[in-house]
């Protein structure tokens, strides 16, 4: 099954357009977890059980791991989504950006020793490196485009030919660099109306949309702007809100980021329709 089929059931059989995101931090993790050698592969596991009927993607930041010397418990947690929860796509979050022969490494990387159904990488190299990542057909290239950061303007605002340039990435993705149909563009929910205007230049491509809970963007207000016609056409990250929920009495920390994941999933799915 392709990124983009897999994708497409996953927002129907769990009827969310949720992404969860695993970026583990050892000073916010549990107790529990802090002296464990598997300790991060035991956290997210938890996680992952806790909200995965109520996701449509997950999504590790490699970066996360690779500090903390933790690879090995990434593939280990990869494995166990792949295992248990082969429905729900994989989304590694490397932001790659080089050509070559060394873009290809980066692809082996997130998809062979990995199994990711799809990677972001950054567009600023060119085609060239973004191509070897296509040579994996059936899996997903999640180009940055309009990201949420607010720095991202010193650059995607630039003037190209009469519009900015995140305008540019998005018409340049769509209509000359999705060959296998499996692009995706990354846009941020702290930027509603870009949000809209590269949901009217790609159509119906999937974007993924970080900057909601604790980059504070507004759910109404990205759903309304990044909605396809039939109510999907995104995964709204959420990582820190999760992860690391404030528990409630009689709750553990599982409870808790099921709770606001939950929670996340319902207020997003009020303004699909």
């Amino acid at each position: 099954m392709t990124f983009i089929n897999k994708l497409n059931a996953a927002w129907a059989s769990n009827d969310s357009l949720l992404c969860v995101g695993l970026d583990p931090d050892m000073d916010k993790l549990p107790a529990q977890f802090r002296n464990q050698p598997n300790g991060i592969y035991e956290f997210c596991k938890e996680i992952i059980d806790a909200t995965a009927d109520l996701a449509c993607s997950f999504k590790p930041q490699i970066a996360y791991f690779a500090a903390l010397g933790a690879e090995r418990q990434l593939e280990d947690i990869c494995a166990y989504v792949r295992e248990n929860y082969p429905h729900i796509p994989l989304v590694m979050d490397a932001k790659r950006g080089d050509i070559g022969a060394t873009a290809r490494q980066y692809a082996r990387e997130a998809y062979d020793r990995y199994g990711a159904d799809a990677v972001t990488v950054n567009p600023y190299m060119g085609f060239d490196s973004v191509e070897p990542y296509m040579e994996w057909a059936d899996r997903g290239v999640i180009i940055l485009c309009r990201t949420s950061n607010a720095g991202g303007s010193d650059l995607q605002f630039l003037d190209v030919g009469g519009k900015p340039l995140y305008q540019h990435v998005a018409g340049l993705v769509a209509n000359k660099w999705n060959a296998n149909g499996q692009c995706a563009l990354v846009v941020g929910a702290t930027f509603p109306e870009e949000l809209a205007q590269v949901r009217a230049i790609v159509g119906d491509m999937p974007l993924l949309v970080p900057g909601i809970g604790a980059q504070g963007g507004d759910i109404a207000a990205t759903v309304n702007a990044g909605r396809t016609a039939a109510g999907t056409g995104m995964m709204i990250n959420s990582s820190r809100a999760i992860l690391y929920a404030a528990p409630k009495a009689g709750e553990d920390f599982a409870a808790a980021a099921r709770r606001v994941a939950e929670e996340t999933r319902d207020a997003i799915n009020q303004y699909r329709k």
